[in-house]
């Protein structure tokens, strides 16, 4: 497993077989668990390497800004006030 943000990150899967979805290619693999779940080849090593996300100065500021009122709106929320 080769995204970097999933659980089973960095562990090595048993593809059960591949199948397109949607256009994509995808693999269902083995869990380990006696489960299997469905991922794009592109989460794997068997997929194009993906590009590193670049984010701009200003996005970065915007969410900054847009987390800031989602904290201000749950507080508000937690101590009885509107939203």
């Amino acid at each position: 497993m080769a995204h970097p943000f999933h659980p089973l990150a960095g562990r090595g899967v048993e593809v059960l077989y591949s199948m397109k979805r949607g256009g994509r290619r995808m693999f269902v693999v083995g869990t380990g668990t006696g489960a299997s779940m469905t991922l794009p080849v592109e989460w794997t090593d068997r997929g194009p390497a993906a590009q590193d996300a670049r984010v701009s100065q200003e996005g970065l500021v915007e969410l900054r800004a847009l987390l800031d009122a989602l904290a201000i709106r749950c507080v508000d929320q937690a101590e009885g006030g509107e939203s």
